[in-house]
């Protein structure tokens, strides 16, 4: 019998957890374009956020990897 309950539960684990990762690329995307941009003060404050979105982001995909490869645990 299939558990529909645990189903859901992976699913909507699934699409968060991706659109987490995508969200923090997007916004180290964006924060790094914005601090290049000339015009702009505190470009350094920028740039500082856009790294850590970065780290973020890898911080998760190695979360996920240590999640699915049982050889870690």
């Amino acid at each position: 019998m299939i558990d529909w309950a645990a189903f859901v539960v992976v699913a909507i684990a699934t699409v968060l957890g991706a659109g987490c990762i995508v969200l923090f690329f997007a916004l180290g995307i964006r924060l790094g374009a914005e601090s290049e941009d000339p015009r702009r003060s505190g470009r350094g404050v920028l740039a500082a956020a856009s790294r850590a979105c970065y780290v973020l982001s890898g911080a998760a995909v190695l979360f996920g990897v240590y999640l699915i490869v049982p050889y870690f645990h």
